[in-house]
């Protein structure tokens, strides 16, 4: 398979800049994955799409503040830090810019209560540093970085809160998983009102995110690998939907990352935790998910492989042509897809 297979025409105008006032109040394309029909609705109709006794797994990880713009300690040149991965033991991978300007031993200073000492020196702009800070890190992030927003969004963010979910609470991300952004509290307790079981794991978005495909041959590009877990009550409820035939529908490319990973590694669901580099392209064969909510992925990237996989290429690249005839939003703030 080639990358260019994966390529479409997007207007610019059509990347979506700033989230929409109302979370649910996007639109909702409905794909039936098998036959390419299309239905086009808002956000709110998913509950009249999902039966009582489906499972919504959904990813509750939380984005943190980790954008730091800082100095190098000897020269004073201008050096940013996107904080990927926590390593343990105060530990970042990050992405820097200009990597060029770093080595090993250089200090970066954000302010008096938070340096950076470059550690290790990797490939593709990738060091790891050691945090030195007085206080609580989480506490000195949320009052100096800023959201790392994606590179195709250039206005800012006037409400921090709009690139999290309602329901984020493990901190620990560079990037939101933004199929969860169009839930708003009151849709969730209406699918529970309706029998929807809602369940949560975890993904830490990291690296892969911000990483474009570069190789021709898709088989030739390198997944990051991200953290995840899955609690015992999560793996319980998920197999006894299985065992009894019922459907669970990922929200997120990061929420059926994590569920297919764990599924092929263990043919079960089950408490765990790890790192999955996980690389889902079409012939893949999906033993965890019948479906997914998702936004309308960038051209040539492994999320838009990830849904041709579950759906076709055609058909997906289809409803992308008519998501752009039908004027959709695209990408983070954009609107949404449910492929059933």
């Amino acid at each position: 398979m080639k990358l260019s297979d994966f390529d479409y025409e997007l207007p610019p105008e059509l990347i979506a800049q700033t989230p929409i006032k109302e979370r649910d109040e996007s639109r909702l394309m409905v794909l039936d994955k098998l036959t390419g029909d299309i239905e086009h609705k808002y956000f709110h109709d998913i509950v009249s799409e999902l039966h009582a006794g489906d499972c919504l797994v959904l990813n509750d990880t939380k984005v943190i503040p980790a954008r730091l713009i800082g100095t190098k300690e000897d020269t004073g040149a201008v050096i940013e830090l996107l904080l990927l991965k926590d390593l343990g033991e105060d530990t970042w991978e990050c992405l820097s810019r200009p990597a060029k300007r770093l080595k090993v031993g250089t200090i970066v200073t954000f302010h008096d209560k938070l340096k950076a000492l470059v550690t290790e020196k990797l490939d593709e702009g990738i060091v790891h540093v050691k945090l030195i800070y007085d206080g609580i890190l989480m506490e000195i992030l949320d009052e100096l970085g800023e959201m790392p927003l994606p590179p195709y969004i250039h206005e800012k963010l006037q409400d921090k809160n709009r690139y999290q979910t309602v329901y984020a609470r493990v901190a620990g991300s560079a990037a939101a998983p933004t199929a969860g952004l169009h839930f708003t509290k009151e849709l969730l307790d209406e699918l529970k009102n309706k029998g929807i079981e809602i369940l949560f794991i975890t993904l830490h978005v990291g690296l892969g995110t911000f990483r474009p495909v570069e190789e021709e041959n898709i088989l030739d590009h390198h997944m990051h690998s991200e953290f995840y877990q899955m609690t015992q009550e999560v793996a319980d409820k998920l197999n006894l939907a299985k065992k009894e035939g019922r459907k669970i529908y990922a929200v997120g490319t990061t929420s059926t990352r994590t569920l297919e990973t764990i599924m092929h590694k263990y043919h079960e669901f089950r408490e765990c935790s790890g790192n999955t580099d996980i690389f889902i392209y079409p012939g893949f064969e999906f033993l965890a998910i019948d479906g997914l909510i998702t936004n309308f992925h960038l051209p040539k990237s492994t999320l838009l492989m990830l849904v041709s996989a579950l759906s076709s290429r055609e058909i997906i690249l289809n409803a992308y042509r008519e998501a752009v005839e039908n004027k959709y939003r695209f990408f983070s703030f954009g609107d949404a897809m449910f492929i059933k």
